[in-house]
């Protein structure tokens, strides 16, 4: 796999090139070490595709997180305080830097740059973040409803920058 295309919210390549140099060498290892076909594993059920092969996300995220783990990178939660045993939790940290990798719905990508990020900065637990997502032409290879680049990306230049926000790189990838 390789990364296609990137955004940039509130200077975050600048800052992130600058400030985790070795940790952003080792994101673009990982995702160029993932052979993306070896994922073609889900037989659709879907009317709109019955019986295609598609990627399998599940498949992809457990990949990634032996990737990420070999390199020392580990997830990260923060316990919340009004329920026995809830949490958010950052599925890559390392040296202040959060990884979010969204094979998923729309809604959770969103969530992770606009919200979830800014929360583990709040918590002193991230400087920056970095979420790797599917660009449209690898998203429509896999089950309907799965997000991709081109959505977040309109979304945070039509959002605009707000001052809660933390400097993220959105990596938009494929095979």
């Amino acid at each position: 796999m390789r990364v296609i295309s990137e955004y940039s919210q509130k200077n975050g390549k600048e800052f992130i090139s600058r400030t985790f140099p070795q940790e952003l060498r080792e994101i673009y290892a990982i995702i160029n070490s993932v052979n993306l076909e070896d994922f073609r594993t889900k037989e659709s059920r879907e009317k709109t595709m019955p019986g295609e092969m598609l990627y399998s996300p599940p498949a992809l995220n457990r990949e990634y997180k032996a990737k990420f783990n070999s390199f020392g990178w580990h997830e990260f939660r923060i316990k919340l305080p009004f329920s026995n045993g809830a949490f958010r939790e950052m599925d890559f940290l390392k040296n202040r830097l959060g990884v979010e990798v969204q094979f998923g719905k729309y809604a959770f990508m969103a969530y992770n740059v606009s919200a979830k990020m800014t929360i583990f900065h709040n918590h002193n637990v991230i400087d920056a973040g970095i979420e790797i997502v599917p660009m449209k032409h690898m998203a429509d290879q896999m089950s309907s409803g799965v997000s991709y680049f081109e959505q977040i990306k309109w979304d945070l230049e039509n959002r605009g920058v707000a001052d809660i926000d933390v400097p993220v790189i959105v990596m938009g990838i494929d095979g």
